[in-house]
């Protein structure tokens, strides 16, 4: 059985960051590199004790975090993840990609990110409500619609949203819906939220392959993860006329040359919990994902996926980086020597927070939009972001990521330097 678990190397993903930062650091005006060091330490790190009742009566104590990387654009945005192997490197490397995505999209945002060690599997509903709310008294006095705005991450859903936006209301005496996004609609949630990542890894997808003159109709696409953002993105793709040739997730790898019913393969999801068992497939191991004869590759998982040995033998002509941080910065290197595009996770998976932030000013207007409002405000800023940085790739001749972060790290410094630094 597949396991796409934090790697070993997990905590190498605050590195991997510091590298990327590193290699963007040539490109960066001289006025404005005298604040670049900035962006090497976060701002805030809160690291707290949750301790709460099980339902046989013992208590358990599990370890949250919330980190705020950068606020120099605005209040800090980013998920809260649940997972066992959550530790401090990664939910620091996660807030500065937050950074650095909203950046990208121009959003009024800084990076935040946040966690806690523990398999929500494992808990109670009841349970996991406890750990919520003790979680979100715990963090409650670094957040707020103004200040840093939680959202679901791996582990968390609507209803955990639900629970941490009531929490915090009532602990300050009045109902605060901006104080999170991700929420269920009845409760100040957005139409569109949950498949806006995999709206956006298509939306960036379709405007690459305009770019490098690769045809969508036939085209041969690989996903690594199929949660909301691998199924939603797979289906968008398969629907533009795309063949979905192979899916990995948890429970195994199917594979089918002639494309997956990605609808029923849904369903099957849905009903089963995983890939595996899909009747109209057949089962080809892990490892041979790796190696299938695929145009484009979206690794919807998590970090850490694509190793240095993994892109010299990868077939795909695009990388879509549903996940965050799923390649190596040596990686990375091997993919520029091969011509494969990389679109950057910091601007192939921002849909999400691109929502969240419509969700935040529906929230503060207390006035809400239509679905195809909300795609259409996404699908433009989507692809102005993906112009603007193909642009910069071009005139620096450099690779999307890079240019991604010449953007992202341009708008942050110029607000760090106008702001200045307190006290002079």
């Amino acid at each position: 059985m597949m396991s796409l678990s934090y790697t070993d190397q997990n905590s190498g993903a605050w590195q991997t960051y510091l590298t990327q930062i590193d290699r963007v650091a040539p490109y960066i005006d001289a006025d404005l590199s005298n604040f670049i060091n900035t962006l090497k330490t976060p701002k805030r790190t809160l690291i707290v004790d949750v301790p709460i009742v099980m339902d046989d009566g013992s208590i358990r104590h599990f370890e949250g975090y919330r980190v705020q990387h950068n606020l120099s654009r605005g209040p800090g945005k980013g998920g809260i993840r649940y997972h066992q192997d959550v530790e401090l490197n990664e939910v620091m490397a996660l807030s500065a990609w937050m950074t650095i995505k909203t950046a990208v999209l121009n959003l009024p945002f800084g990076g935040a990110k946040g966690g806690i060690r523990v398999n929500p599997k494992e808990l109670s509903p009841r349970e996991l409500e406890r750990l919520t709310r003790r979680f979100t008294s715990e963090i409650s006095p670094i957040i707020g619609p103004q200040i840093d705005i939680p959202a679901p991450d791996v582990g968390t859903n609507a209803n955990i949203m639900g629970w941490m936006m009531d929490t915090y209301s009532s602990i300050k005496g009045h109902t605060v819906t901006g104080v999170v996004t991700g929420k269920p609609v009845h409760l100040g949630g957005s139409l569109g939220r949950v498949r806006a990542t995999g709206r956006g890894v298509f939306v960036t997808g379709l405007e690459v392959a305009k770019r490098i003159g690769l045809t969508i109709e036939g085209t041969k696409v690989a996903v690594q993860g199929f949660g909301n953002v691998g199924n939603e993105a797979a289906y968008l793709f398969s629907h533009a006329g795309a063949k979905v040739v192979c899916v990995q997730d948890h429970t195994g790898t199917i594979f089918n040359a002639d494309g997956l019913n990605v609808k029923a393969l849904q369903k099957h999801v849905t009903e089963h919990g995983g890939v595996m068992g899909f009747a109209e497939a057949t089962v080809i191991s892990n490892d041979e994902f790796w190696n299938v004869d695929m145009d484009i590759l979206i690794p919807a998982a998590l970090e850490g996926q694509i190793t240095v040995e993994r892109a010299q033998k990868l077939k795909a002509k695009i990388v879509l980086e549903g996940a965050n941080g799923p390649t190596y910065p040596e990686a990375d290197d091997v993919f520029i020597t091969r011509n494969i595009v990389v679109v950057p996770d910091v601007i192939c998976n921002a849909g999400g927070v691109t929502v969240s932030y419509f969700e935040w000013v529906q929230d503060m207007a207390s006035y809400f939009w239509t679905e195809d409002e909300i795609n259409e405000r996404l699908d433009k800023l989507m692809i102005q972001a993906t112009a603007d940085v193909w642009e910069i790739a071009q005139h620096k001749a450099c690779s999307l990521r890079t240019a991604a972060y010449i953007l992202a790290c341009e708008r942050i410094l110029k607000a760090r330097k106008e702001r200045g630094i307190f006290p002079g």
